[in-house]
């Protein structure tokens, strides 16, 4: 019994038109990217001119060191602030103490309410509008909403670990802060840790808005160099280019974490007595 009981397999006709619905989407796709290309080259994007500064070593090495060490380094540590924000107040929602729990729920639902952006910009603003504060402005921005987003995974995990590791601590005589470290987190943050990745992912899209407070990073050697050599498409193209590479090994990062901290779900597959088919759980 290998096919599936929430569905009825589809028949040969059925079979037929989801291909034809597959090749006429990717006709559909494949002339839209035709149609787009076409009006690129007939707007002279592709033209060597606009292309060249990216294989220009004094500008690859800006957009390198420039763009992309700083675009990782707001990450990183908006990243590190937002994992320590997030475990505090998360911590605190889960606190039996009023004077503890609401003050922390107070912090996260606002964070989590305001926009990344406007809190940069309120930052920026309250740091002092300037080129050295722009960085911080984009660290402390992220690090508060990423936190708040954070500290509801957070308790998320540690109410989805099963209550029987809890009472087994409090059979044992550990206090509430030692099941909380010692037993609940350790097996919260293993759930959690996709998550925790998925979140890091975001966190380093929401550095391009670093650009509105003239923040370092690759929004902002974009700008420069459209602004400098008029090739606003080829320099979105790359900028967009290098994000995806960053975000695809962060997603590959993700991949490997939760196959080799939390493991994946493999079938169970049962014999089924006196007969030589086999059930899939």
């Amino acid at each position: 019994m290998s096919g599936s009981v929430l569905f009825d397999a589809p028949g040969p006709r059925t079979r037929v038109r989801h291909v034809l619905y597959s090749v006429a989407a990717g006709v559909v796709v494949l002339v839209a990217l035709g149609a787009a290309a076409w009006r690129l080259y007939d707007a002279d994007q592709f033209a060597g001119e606009k292309w060249e500064v990216f294989v220009t070593p004094d500008y690859v090495r800006i957009i390198l060191l420039d763009g992309v060490v700083k675009t990782l380094q707001m990450a990183a540590a908006s990243i590190a602030g937002a994992v320590v924000f997030g475990a505090l107040f998360g911590i605190g929602k889960l606190s039996d103490h009023a004077w503890v729990r609401w003050p922390s729920w107070a912090v996260v639902e606002l964070f989590r309410a305001i926009p990344v952006l406007l809190m940069m910009v309120f930052t920026w603003y309250a740091l002092g509008p300037t080129g050295d504060n722009s960085f911080r402005a984009v660290v402390v921005a992220l690090t508060v909403y990423n936190g708040a987003v954070l500290a509801e995974v957070l308790r998320a995990g540690v109410l989805a670990v099963p209550k029987g590791q809890s009472e087994a601590a409090y059979a044992l005589g550990m206090r509430k802060s030692q099941v909380m470290v010692q037993v609940l987190v350790p097996q919260a943050v293993k759930i959690m840790l996709p998550a925790i990745i998925s979140q890091c992912i975001v966190a380093l899209k929401d550095t391009a808005l670093g650009l509105y407070v003239l923040a370092p990073g690759l929004t902002f050697i974009y700008r420069q160099l459209y602004l400098e050599f008029n090739n606003r498409v080829p320099t979105m193209i790359v900028v967009a280019g290098l994000y995806i590479v960053i975000n695809l090994l962060l997603t590959a990062l993700a991949n490997w974490a939760q196959r080799r901290y939390v493991g994946e779900r493999r079938q169970l597959v049962v014999p089924m007595t006196g007969s030589a088919d086999q059930r899939t759980v």
